[in-house]
């Protein structure tokens, strides 16, 4: 499959040398100002970006990419990021529409695609409020989104990582941290994919949530039917995608984490996108800075290199995706690349 230049970059920046994609979420709003809220009394914007900056000085030597907000990480952390490392910059806003119909996924105002191209990021991240069985307004408005969405990315030859989350309906979405759905069915995330793996998205990567509740998540080498059942639904998300998609932390603990990625990558998965399964139990030593960022260091990045051997030994580099035949080309490579590339 040929690539257009600009994607082809961004794959390679968003990943490591050997194409899997380590990379580390500090875009996290509402848990981090409730954090802030809790122990300093308000929600200062200061303090929140100080966790963020102290989180990006330490990780981000131990990721493929980093992935910021443009609320709090980048403006005020901006120049703590390692630019040998890749860049994803945050597009929606976490406060969504809510209604009995289900969430429509809102841009932050005055943001978009372009501005994240021209502030010098590698991908686009945009997290999408998705239920196959919402309303069919709220169904249209999600689709309608992300089309635009992939239209802008190809507009400004840029990565588009989708992170479709299952919510509950009826529920309260303002202001509250992502909480998994209890509730939800493999069937929901597989139809989730079967959607958006449609080309007039445009999307280069998926961030996934696992399909079955991390909570649930049995031991994937434990020899049980219900481990074997598991990985089957791993399966068949790899088999409905012909490109990259990583597994997303949603919050989960460390040990539900490790046993999701650990099915996610012997199905093919080409990397994580995580951030509080990592670095929310050190976080919690705030306000005691010297104790955050011990823990980081102590709980955070053992971890990070424990997750990372699990992708060197299972995961699947991006390029050897069906998609890319195992050496995806530029377009337009070659003499016609002045008349015809598209920028």
């Amino acid at each position: 499959m040929q690539i257009s230049a600009g994607k082809l970059w961004s794959l390679r920046r968003l990943s490591d040398s050997r194409g899997f994609f380590t990379m580390i979420a500090v875009d996290q709003r509402p848990g981090v100002e409730q954090l802030v809220a809790d122990r300093h009394g308000s929600p200062d914007w200061r303090e929140i970006g100080r966790i963020k900056r102290l989180l990006i000085e330490e990780l981000s030597p131990h990721a493929s990419a980093m992935l910021l907000d443009p609320q709090y990480a980048y403006p005020f952390a901006s120049q703590s990021v390692d630019p040998s490392r890749g860049l994803l910059i945050t597009l929606e806003q976490f406060a969504c529409e809510e209604g009995p119909g289900g969430r429509k996924t809102l841009i932050y105002p005055g943001w978009s695609v372009a501005k994240i191209k021209r502030l010098g990021a590698d991908g686009v991240k945009l997290m999408l409020w998705y239920r196959p069985d919402a309303a069919p307004d709220v169904l249209a408005h999600q689709h309608a989104l992300v089309e635009q969405v992939g239209r802008e990315c190809r507009e400004h030859d840029i990565a588009f990582l989708l992170e479709p989350l299952v919510y509950p309906l009826g529920g309260s979405a303002a202001g509250d941290s992502y909480h998994e759905d209890a509730d939800k069915r493999p069937e929901m995330v597989l139809a989730t994919v079967e959607e958006f793996r449609k080309e007039r998205y445009g999307i280069d990567i998926f961030k996934l949530e696992t399909p079955i509740a991390a909570k649930a998540i049995v031991d994937p080498d434990d020899g049980s039917a219900e481990a074997a059942q598991t990985q089957e639904w791993f399966d068949r998300i790899d088999a409905m995608l012909d490109r990259p998609w990583v597994m997303l932390s949603a919050g989960a603990a460390m040990e539900p984490f490790r046993r999701i990625l650990t099915y996610a990558f012997r199905a093919g998965a080409s990397g994580y996108l995580a951030g509080r399964a990592i670095w929310w139990p050190a976080a919690l030593e705030y306000p005691d800075w010297d104790a955050f960022r011990t823990r980081v260091r102590e709980h955070g990045l053992p971890y990070v290199s424990l997750v990372q051997s699990l992708l060197a030994q299972h995961g699947r580099p991006w390029m050897s995706k069906p998609a890319f035949s195992g050496s995806p080309e530029m377009a337009h490579a070659g003499p016609e690349f002045l008349q015809n590339y598209q920028g």
